[in-house]
């Protein structure tokens, strides 16, 4: 690479310091720094970049690349599954955007960053309300690391090495819970879910249980948007046999159905976009942790803030606690390599629940759980589908068989998308025994139109 290739902000493009670098490293060449790559999963020929383009000509050549994307409002979108349509309220948009909020990131320096220690020593404190938990941290990636997070922090802490979970999951979940779990050595058993009732065969999990077993884990509404009606019976077994119980719960759903907290619940995962953030394409999300008692608080991943006082006890102050993470103790005594949070998600989740207080969450669980319901009574009438296909209560999400129609899903979701509606994720290949199953959901930003013309459309689909 000659001098006149040098890029005035990218310093490795000088040859001097490319050399020096090489040098250092005690490589000849860049491509040493790849040899551990798999030649078949490299790419073996020159990227197709364009030449040099102005400010101007870049911001219209992305502009065109964004406009093939059909984005919520302009599409009716029932698709779910982890990131849900729900409603952002202005002053939750309006207080995240703050830019003492926005340029904080992360609360390095703690003491002069008490705004932002607050505002999560507060997020902690609505979590652990609204979930009926002791200890909340501040907090994790989303759902699935949370999940992965619970599992090692199960294991830790019972110096047990199994992790039951439901058959009923969501793929992308378990996908990442053996990410994690793997490298740890620790087994992963699946326990039946009736495919009748979509509930967890509890004689199937007595079965599977162990003495190595280091906790139960359950997803409640299901990743189908079943209600678990025995979460009781299943924290009475995990315990009974010296595991954890650990609930993965939906936010939303707790203004109406009872916390995890009060059913025995050890550890509580969440995925918190729910709570004022919007999709944003699939991210951020946010990952909420809580747990019960301090043997397990002291195992906790992530970040922690505490409330104090400063030395002459005349002011309120905020710290980071229990800090047990790879940047701040030896590495191999570090609870997880978590080594940031999504401060600002959670910060936004704060806004939201205060906003919403205990009676807008309960409203707003009230709105979601009828509209699911008309949405299952819209499409009982469309011959030919089953709806929902377990006869449990629904929250949310429910799902809907298409067997009977004798067409496949990828065509109806192409059908469905001509005429500007986004069908529910499908099923076929995570969960292949229920057929031709696709999972809808349905938010309050679903108005009584919106499902009618759902409803609607699958009929006229299903009769072309």
């Amino acid at each position: 690479m000659g001098a006149k290739a040098t890029h005035p902000y990218i310093p490795s493009t000088a040859i001097e310091a490319k050399t020096q670098i090489m040098k250092t490293l005690g490589i000849s060449s860049v491509e040493e720094l790849y040899s551990d790559m798999p030649q078949e999963v490299r790419l073996k020929k020159k990227l197709n970049l364009p030449g040099t383009r102005s400010e101007l000509e870049v911001k219209k050549h992305v502009e065109t690349l964004l406009s093939t994307n059909r984005v919520v409002p302009e599409i009716l979108s029932f698709l779910g599954g982890g990131c849900w349509n729900h409603y952002v309220p202005a002053a939750v948009s309006e207080v995240s955007a703050r830019s003492e909020f926005v340029t904080s990131y992360t609360p390095y320096q703690a003491e002069i960053s008490q705004g932002m220690l607050q505002s999560l020593f507060e997020y902690q404190s609505l979590i652990c309300e609204l979930a009926a938990m002791d200890y909340a941290n501040s907090s994790l990636y989303d759902w699935a690391s949370a999940l992965g997070e619970a599992a090692l922090m199960s294991c830790r802490a019972t110096q047990r090495s199994e992790f039951l979970i439901p058959h009923h999951m969501h793929p992308d979940r378990l996908a990442t819970l053996r990410t994690y779990t793997e490298p740890a050595g620790i087994r992963i058993i699946e326990a039946r879910n009736n495919n009748r009732t979509g509930q967890m065969d509890l004689s199937d999990l007595e079965n599977k249980i162990t003495g190595g077993c280091a906790a139960v884990y359950i997803e409640t509404p299901s990743h189908l948007g079943c209600v678990q009606t025995k979460v009781q019976d299943i924290a009475e077994i995990a315990h009974s046999n010296g595991a954890l119980f650990v609930a993965g719960v939906d936010l939303t759903s707790l203004g109406i159905l009872k916390p995890p907290g009060d059913y025995g619940a050890d550890i509580t995962i969440a995925e918190g976009q729910c709570l004022g953030s919007p999709m944003n394409y699939g991210g951020p999300l946010l990952g909420v942790f809580a747990c019960n008692g301090e043997k397990l608080l002291r195992h906790m991943p992530g970040r922690i803030i505490g409330m104090t006082t400063t030395r002459d006890k005349k002011q309120r102050a905020y710290c980071m606690v229990l800090q047990t993470r790879e940047q701040h103790i030896r590495r191999e005594k570090a609870t997880s390599n978590i080594c940031t949070n999504e401060a600002l998600s959670a910060l936004t989740a704060a806004a939201y629940l205060s906003l919403m207080g205990a009676q807008g969450m309960k409203q707003l669980g009230e709105i979601i759980l009828s509209k699911t319901y008309y949405a299952i009574n819209g499409l009982r009438k469309v011959k030919g589908i089953k709806v929902p296909l377990m006869d449990a209560p629904h929250f949310k999400e429910f799902t809907v068989n298409f067997d009977d129609t004798g067409k496949k899903l990828s065509k109806l979701e192409s059908m469905l998308l001509e005429k500007g509606i986004q069908m529910g994720a499908s099923l076929t290949e995570s969960i292949p025994e229920l057929g031709e199953t696709a999972v809808f959901s349905v938010t309050e930003t679903h108005s009584k139109e919106d499902i009618d013309r759902l409803c609607a459309s699958v009929s006229e689909v299903l009769e072309a």
